[in-house]
């Protein structure tokens, strides 16, 4: 009897096998965090010339379509922009459209073309400020906002004009834009925004456009740009 119990308390004493031990597992280890490099450094300052095509839809919808047909245009032109480390910019451009059409005549809520040559000319000269972002997900990009001023120099004139006849005037307005660019090359850039215009002062004084009560020679711009420099 002594030696039976000797033989269990010597059983019970012995550490249980490895197979029936429940293995311990390390704790997981954090996923490594992606550190995205450093942004290249952007020069103080830096002189940017670009070339511009734009297509622009005239606030002025009802005086464009009786006189050229639609109311919307190509314009083409170019300027400069300079940036300041690589965020805030100041940019000076000019465009111009010019299309013929034909005088109308407004009455009992119709228009009568006249069949006479009207050509107009509008040359937009805009300078404008904002701040170009960086994100850092997206180094290529630059999405930009700004705003500034506009002053539209405004000419008509028809092949049966008298000397003295015809219109010549500059009037000022104000101009926002929005858009982005993308660095394809470290000195070349193309980007793409919208452009609103607000110009008051040269259409609704006569003519059309006062019979039909439109004042506003701005309107919406889709703009493409090639842009050379850093």
């Amino acid at each position: 009897m002594k030696a039976a119990t000797t033989a269990i308390l010597l059983a019970l004493g012995f550490p249980s096998p490895a197979a029936a031990q429940t293995p311990t597992r390390p704790p997981a280890r954090p996923a490594p965090r992606r550190v995205l490099p450093p942004l290249p450094a952007e020069p103080p300052i830096s002189f940017r010339p670009y070339v511009m095509g734009a297509e622009n839809a005239f606030a002025a919808v009802e005086t464009f379509k009786a006189v050229f047909g639609k109311s919307y245009a190509p314009f083409f032109g170019g300027g400069l922009q300079v940036t300041f480390h690589g965020k805030y910019y100041v940019e000076v451009g000019a465009s111009r459209f010019q299309q013929t059409g034909q005088r109308v005549f407004h009455a009992s809520g119709q228009n009568f073309g006249l069949g006479i040559p009207l050509t107009a000319r509008i040359t937009p000269l805009e300078i404008t400020a904002g701040y170009r972002f960086r994100p850092r997900s997206m180094p290529r990009l630059r999405p930009y906002l700004g705003a500034g001023l506009t002053s539209y120099a405004y000419e008509e004139r028809s092949d049966f004009d008298e000397p003295g006849e015809g219109l010549q005037t500059r009037h000022s307005g104000l101009v926002g834009v929005g858009g982005v660019e993308f660095r394809v090359h470290k000195y070349v850039g193309i980007s793409a925004d919208g452009a609103v215009a607000h110009v008051t002062g040269i259409l609704g004084q006569a003519g059309i456009s006062k019979d039909i009560g439109e004042s506003d020679l701005g309107g919406i711009s889709a703009r493409i740009r090639l842009i050379i420099g850093r």
